[in-house]
């Protein structure tokens, strides 16, 4: 039996102020995403190497030459306040949020 539940949808938060601006620091994606890190499927993973990498639930990356962070709605559930977060951080710097979908990247030539 299959469910048609829609995906969660992704959303790009994107490193150019509404006016066009870049946003600074220029290491703020990776800021962003390192405060997201302990939102993972299952809850926060302890041990040796537990706080390192990004959750996929929010992913620091670039498109062309502007830093984005993507953000899965999947953290809404997991986490609202989280959400929250990274919404208001957004709203309140001025950058420019747009739904989307991730891609893959094209299988590459041999």
């Amino acid at each position: 039996m299959t469910t048609n539940t829609p995906k969660p949808r992704e959303v790009f938060i994107q490193g150019t102020t509404s006016d066009g601006r870049t946003f600074r620091p220029s290491d703020w994606a990776e800021r962003l995403a390192g405060a997201m890190s302990c939102f993972r499927p299952g809850g926060q993973q302890g041990g040796l190497g537990g706080a390192i990498g990004y959750s996929p639930y929010c992913i620091p990356t670039s498109l062309g030459n502007v830093k984005c962070v993507v953000v899965n709605e999947a953290l809404k559930d997991l986490e609202p306040m989280a959400w929250d977060f990274v919404m208001n951080f957004a709203r309140d710097n001025d950058l420019q949020v747009i739904e989307a979908c991730l891609l893959p990247d094209p299988p590459r030539k041999p």
